[in-house]
């Protein structure tokens, strides 16, 4: 199984280094970043710049969307940043949230995250592309055949068939354990129906890990149901609360959901999280003492999860790599 860390825009250029590099020698295989322009400084600066301090580790944006760049820019991107670190580049992939809503723009359509996959592979490769915003042909000379892997983020119905039929992987950013074989299954699902291979297709849970008691696990962590609850209101608004498309779990938990503040994003200081209460959180987070990691994460790998993607956002990040490097990751390799 592989793992990850994941940081916002606001950490220090300094400490992402030292955490990369951290990262990289606990045995972490991935790190991703928030691809948030406005909320958070650029990402892909960052990225270059933790590619050179490592050698082994993965980068990727978690997630990028289609309607924040131009789809040639966003290849010329994605494929330089694969160049010059020796092809240790994949993207994650969704309609836009954050990056989008701050601005009051709406998220893309479905057909057009499937597009965008399509083309920017195809524009990364090297192959000659035209796109909607573009009439004539793009073709990068310097392209060198890489293969881009794009994962896909997904709560809906509509959203994981997309994800299984076009993506290389799908990212659930929830840590319950019914909850991600449920949504894994229909996106492997919809990739067998659409006769693909699915035997190295990526289930990536990303989700807030956190060392201590009980209520201080928690406390740290309560920020997150919220941000998954605001993904998972958009679901309900479409598809009801009755239509058994969406679990009466997930529903439930956001019934007494007020707003959500954008400005505050993935922060436990966002004014709007009375309605998490400590069990939700325990569900969606990975929570307590090193043995207690190991066996949700066992359970998460048995409901089909095949990365976890640790959300670095709660404090104390050097004690969590550290805890994960001694006592989590071993476990998983042996």
């Amino acid at each position: 199984m592989e793992f990850g860390i994941c940081f916002k825009g606001f950490v220090s250029p300094d400490r992402a280094r030292n955490l990369v590099k951290q990262a990289e020698a606990a045995g972490f295989d991935y790190c991703w970043f928030y691809d948030s322009h406005i909320l958070w400084r650029e990402c892909y600066p960052a990225i270059a710049m933790c590619m050179e301090h490592t050698t082994r580790m993965r980068f990727a944006p978690c997630v990028t969307n289609p309607n924040a760049r131009d789809w040639s820019m966003a290849a010329s991107l994605f494929a330089s940043l694969a160049k010059q670190s020796g092809g240790r580049f994949d993207i994650g992939l969704g309609r836009g949230d954050s990056s989008v809503r701050v601005m009051g723009k709406k998220p893309a359509p479905l057909a057009r995250v499937a597009e965008f996959t399509h083309k920017v592979k195809a524009m990364v490769r090297g192959e000659e592309v035209i796109y909607g915003e573009c009439p004539e042909p793009v073709k990068f000379p310097w392209a060198d055949g890489y293969e881009l892997p794009v994962h896909i983020g997904a709560y809906g119905p509509k959203a994981l068939k997309t994800a299984g039929e076009v993506g290389d992987g799908v990212i659930l950013q929830i840590g319950d354990t019914y909850l991600v074989e449920w949504l894994a299954n229909q996106a492997i699902q919809a990739g067998k129906d659409a006769d693909r291979d699915m035997s190295d297709y990526k289930v990536v849970v990303a989700a807030p890990a956190y060392f201590g008691d009980k209520e201080t696990c928690i406390e740290a962590t309560k920020w997150f149901p919220a941000m998954v609850g605001n993904h998972v209101a958009d679901i309900v608004e479409k598809y009801g609360t009755d239509s058994g498309l969406v679990p009466k779990s997930l529903t439930d938990y956001i019934e007494k959901r007020k707003g959500y503040d954008y400005s505050k994003h993935g922060q436990s200081d966002n004014p709007y999280l009375d309605f998490i209460t400590p069990d939700i959180v325990e569900s969606f987070c990975v929570l307590g003492q090193p043995e207690d990691h190991v066996k949700k994460l066992r359970d998460l790998q048995k409901a089909g999860m095949t990365h976890f993607n640790i959300y670095l956002d709660n404090g104390d990040e050097e004690n969590i790599i550290a805890q994960y490097g001694e006592h989590v990751i071993p476990s998983f390799r042996r």
